[in-house]
């Protein structure tokens, strides 16, 4: 869970996120434009990575406006800022325009500790981001998104879904907001159990597994046997969803030794292995194919089409042609 500083006010002059939680620090950043566009509907807001943020653009974008409105920057991985910027920043810090508000995502370690420590002199709103490693840490975020919802789950239920979801935050909470949508009442161990567990999750990681290494008659088999015994679609939909974000995650990271990439993308180490396996036909335009087709199959599911199995299967084919699309042409 972001811890935050006594200031609490999402519309602080600044906002200081830090920490390598990406989930996290995506909310820190909602949190802040949500409030600011509840105060005033037209808000700009402009998101920037460091390359975008060269001397003397904080001030342009922080430059008075005859129409006062109100702004929010957002500067992401400011660690990674050039020695120039950064000196445009402090500076900033030291007199903040009036209507802006500035967001500063900060990875926390040694490089551009400079900023970060003149960024809590200038008494900056701060929300802690920090990886989970633990897995006391991430019950205790399974409980927070349960609580926040206004929903009751059981210790046991909490537990079985960390069990078996892993150290993804934004797949635990993707499963807490599923849950929380389908079931009425107190969400108990057999509940996640049903959706996540078991011959449940054996059977739609199969169909995800085949789809993301190419095998369509394989992947359509596994998803006909699965919903015929009862697998609910969108625990098909979440595994297909998990599989192509994987392949896009490990195709975008730096080479490595398993055990480095799966401290730096939050999978097991045997989890890489696979993935490496898997990814070798894929090319980043199939990853953005096959995530609209995720994306075209949930809807489905949810409400959006009149038959589940029919946009699982459309994915399914979807997904399977994307893994093969390297080398076509």
């Amino acid at each position: 869970m972001a811890r935050k500083t006594a200031n609490d006010d999402p519309l602080a002059p600044l906002t200081l996120a830090v920490g390598q939680e990406e989930l996290l620090l995506d909310r820190a950043v909602r949190e802040v434009v949500a409030a600011a566009k509840a105060a005033d509907a037209d808000t700009d807001v402009r998101d920037l990575s460091p390359d975008q943020l060269q001397p003397g653009t904080l001030a342009e974008l922080t430059s008075p406006s005859l129409f006062a409105e109100r702004k929010v920057v957002v500067v992401r991985n400011a660690q990674d800022l050039s020695a120039d910027t950064i000196k445009d920043v402090k500076a900033y810090l030291g007199a903040p325009a009036e209507e802006i508000t500035l967001v500063l995502l900060h990875a926390g370690g040694a490089k551009g500790k400079g900023l970060l420590d003149a960024a809590r002199k200038a008494g900056a709103r701060e929300v802690a981001c920090p990886k989970m490693t633990k897995p006391a840490d991430r019950l205790a975020f399974v409980r927070q998104e349960f609580r926040a919802t206004g929903r009751s789950a059981t210790p046991e239920a909490c537990q079985a879904l960390v069990d078996a979801i892993g150290s993804d935050l934004r797949e635990l909470a993707s499963a807490v907001s599923q849950l929380v949508a389908d079931v009425e009442g107190t969400i108990d161990e057999a509940i996640v159990g049903r959706y996540y567990t078991g011959r449940a999750e054996a059977s739609s990681f199969t169909v995800a597994d085949r789809a993301v290494e190419g095998r369509a008659a394989e992947a359509l088999e596994a998803l006909r046997w699965s919903l015929s015994t009862g697998v609910a679609p969108v625990l098909i939909t979440s595994a297909l969803a998990q599989g192509v974000r994987a392949i896009g995650k490990l195709s975008s990271a730096r080479g490595g030794r398993p055990a480095d990439l799966a401290r730096e993308l939050g999978m097991p180490p045997w989890k890489i292995d696979r993935v490496r396996q898997q990814m070798r036909g894929w090319t980043p335009d199939g990853v953005a194919v096959a995530l609209r087709a995720v994306a075209e199959a949930d809807a489905g599911v949810k409400g959006g089409g009149d038959d589940p199995g029919y946009a699982l299967e459309k994915a399914v084919v979807t997904i399977a042609r994307a893994a093969r699309s390297r080398g076509r042409g």
